[in-house]
């Protein structure tokens, strides 16, 4: 990581307003076949832990099918760049009729890179559509990613490299094929698009939480915890936040301590790279690069940023197990960083957190998207 602290305050960061959105993907996941709002669960465990009202878990374990959230975000930018190139309207997007438009156009070809959850999740959609897909990964992907990706039916491609050069190779291996589509959650300079409708389709998983904190009593969150790695989710968090939905909580960045891309650029008031090559168990987050199209947005709205050890975060696996939670190191990285926010009862003062306010933690996956042994990670 740059060096810089590893908790960020930024309490003017409620006053700003994001662009208003152009389109709402709810609609659409809503008419996926399997579709049902993943679980808010309420942990007073926790709440007592650490001295807040209550504390809710938005559980990403189980979403359409697979162990992570990341689906949000593929389908709607498969849809969408299906319909613009097959020039369908937007409203009344299904399945059945982007695969009758697939099945006319002849062969296609879903392109992509990741560090797990993404690639399976466009794996995914171009299986549901009959189109074939090609994912490339970088060094150290768990073999249960890499079996994952591949029984989806895709054809997976591994480069000794680091995350950030894994991207420039995928969208690289496409350019000039016509039957390649290239669907990729980071933006970079003349490619903002696709990742702008990823970031869209991750609003879906804050609309649900507000409707379901309403509908036991909670009111509005004043705290929600979202793991970053090029930062498309807590893109999508800020820019619901800080949008039309009304409510203002504190929004925190969590990352790991040896990819906090996030946080180094805060601290600098840019973005900048940070070196990734040690390992991590929170797998999900080793980008080095916040995404250009998330990057305004967080530099304006995120209230907080915080980096946790692998430790931390093994530690949050465990407690969360033994709350029947089941979670990966990323989705248990929330948790670790609240506590991280927490440990000085300065931080919570200065962002308005008292013994009143209402947490919400963003838990990405479930265990089995991102599997870690009982020692794992435990001495980092």
């Amino acid at each position: 990581m740059a060096d810089v602290d590893s908790v960020i305050i930024r309490p003017d960061a409620r006053s700003w307003t994001a662009p208003e959105r152009a389109e709402s993907a709810h609609d659409f996941h809503a008419g996926l076949e399997g579709y049902a709002p993943t679980a808010l669960a309420e942990l007073p465990a926790l709440a007592r832990e650490l001295g807040v009202g209550r504390v809710f878990l938005k559980d990403e374990s189980d979403r359409l099918g697979l162990p992570a959230f990341k689906i949000l975000g593929a389908s709607w930018a498969v849809a969408r760049t299906l319909a613009d190139r097959f020039g369908m309207p937007i409203r009344g997007l299904s399945i059945a009729t982007l695969r009758e438009a697939c099945a006319a156009s002849g062969p296609l070809t879903l392109v992509t890179a990741t560090d797990g959850n993404h690639g399976r999740a466009v794996a995914h959609m171009a299986r549901e559509l009959g189109v074939a897909a090609r994912v490339y990964v970088p060094r150290g992907l768990t073999d249960s990613a890499r079996g994952a990706i591949l029984a989806e039916g895709a054809e997976l491609v591994e480069f000794d490299l680091e995350y950030d050069d894994v991207v420039a190779v995928a969208a690289a291996s496409a350019e000039g094929r016509a039957d390649e589509l290239v669907i990729q959650d980071t933006a970079w300079e003349g490619y903002t698009e696709v990742p702008g409708w990823i970031v869209d389709g991750y609003a879906t998983l804050f609309t649900e939480a507000d409707e379901q904190l309403a509908s036991v009593g909670a009111g509005g969150a004043d705290l929600v915890a979202v793991p970053v790695g090029v930062g498309s989710l807590a893109h999508a968090a800020v820019d619901y936040y800080r949008g039309t939905s009304g409510a203002r909580p504190v929004l925190l960045s969590v990352e790991p301590v040896t990819a906090a891309c996030v946080l180094a650029s805060l601290a600098r008031d840019e973005t900048v790279s940070v070196d990734t090559s040690t390992p991590t168990i929170m797998k999900g987050l080793n980008c080095g690069t916040p995404s250009v199209t998330a990057w305004p947005s967080l530099s304006q709205g995120l209230d907080a940023a915080v980096a946790v050890t692998d430790a931390d975060a093994h530690r949050a696996v465990g407690d969360l197990a033994s709350l029947g939670v089941s979670s990966g190191p990323c989705g248990a990285a929330t948790l670790a960083g609240v506590r991280r926010l927490f440990e000085n009862p300065d931080h919570a003062s200065a962002l308005g957190l008292d013994a009143s306010s209402v947490v919400v933690l963003i838990n990405t996956e479930g265990l089995a998207a991102n599997p870690v042994e009982p020692s794992e990670g435990a001495e980092r």
